[in-house]
């Protein structure tokens, strides 16, 4: 038996520059951190007297003979992938909901490549990990993904990710006051909008040409910006600096937010937020707020329905916390 203990990520700045149809072209940076929540995942080989030959644990309870019959596309496609004909039993357990910003599909793909490889008692890197686990999901699920959530879901910390046409280089920034002093200005707000982050990316995507090409060239500027603040302790600045990016990110797709998600955002400004961000590709999931610690504690107890995780930005990717290979 093999347990991963795979983690969520939060995205300050650069989102939308990790899609293919922009760092194959241009350069990509994104800044972001891994935190304190996560996917764990559990596989075992089945003993023989089972009549399935796979369970899988989901939200659905799936118990199957063959690998074709799974549904769930990203189990049933990475054990053709790793080309694993073995009997199998595989669990899901998450520290926070699917479809919420949070990175949770590729943070799950990370979690079960790992898994998988480590039951086959093979080694495999970061760097490999998160290669594998992108054209895993961008060339073989197909799906409209970037490339910075399973690069932090492998890597974990606090790290400028930079994205270029064939390479990736992640550099951990290491500001502990500054970061200290960040988490403990931050609000993650659950908005209850559970979402498929393919119909907001999808539309992105399509925009990703020279009508766009100069706010994408200023989100990246503005994550190139935000490190130098945190580096010289400015994380005032660095919340402000929040809000410019919502506002830009906005401008790139109609999609993005909608009326629900204003509001909670107008009124976190009426309360001192100093900036915030929707996380992940847009329309629900997790709302990013700036607001220092006499103001949160105002905003919540005014607004008691809202419903806030508190977190900490964690330094360690992707890794087994168990195994067993006895069978």
């Amino acid at each position: 038996m093999i347990i991963t203990k795979t983690p969520y990520r939060i995205s300050f700045f650069g989102g939308g520059s990790d899609y293919p149809e922009w760092y194959k072209k241009e350069q990509g940076i994104v800044l972001s951190s891994t935190i304190d929540k996560h996917i764990y995942i559990t596989c075992r080989y089945l003993p023989s007297f089972f009549s399935h030959n796979y369970r899988v644990v989901w939200s659905k309870i799936e118990a199957v003979k063959k690998i074709n019959e799974i549904e769930h596309p990203a189990v049933r496609e990475l054990l053709k992938y790793l080309k694993i004909n073995e009997k199998l039993e595989i669990h899901y357990d998450g520290d926070l909901p699917a479809r919420s910003g949070m990175g949770s599909s590729s943070v799950f793909v990370v979690g079960l490549m790992k898994a998988l490889l480590t039951l086959k008692k093979k080694k495999i890197s970061r760097e490999i990990l998160a290669k594998k686990s992108i054209n895993f999901e961008q060339n073989i699920l197909k799906e409209i993904v970037g490339a910075q959530d399973q690069t932090a879901a492998s890597y974990g910390g606090f790290n400028k990710i930079q994205f270029f046409k064939n390479k990736t280089k992640v550099v951990q920034l290491d500001f502990k006051k500054s970061l200290s002093k960040l988490n403990e200005n931050l609000l993650l707000i659950y908005t209850g909008i559970q979402r498929n982050a393919q119909d907001y990316a999808s539309d992105y995507v399509k925009k990703i040409d020279n009508t766009k090409k100069a706010n994408i060239k200023k989100i990246i500027d503005q994550a190139a910006l935000a490190e130098k603040l945190l580096k010289k302790g400015d994380v005032d600045n660095f919340g402000s600096l929040l809000h410019e990016a919502w506002v830009e990110k906005k401008s790139l797709s109609r999609n993005i937010t909608n009326i629900k998600l204003d509001e909670l955002y107008n009124l976190a400004r009426k309360f001192g937020a100093l900036g915030g961000k929707l996380l992940g590709a847009g329309g629900g999931g997790f709302f990013l707020l700036y607001m220092k610690k006499n103001n949160q504690i105002r905003f919540l107890n005014k607004n008691k329905k809202l419903l806030n995780v508190p977190f900490k930005f964690s330094a360690e990717g992707s890794k087994v916390i168990y195994k067993n290979f006895t069978r």
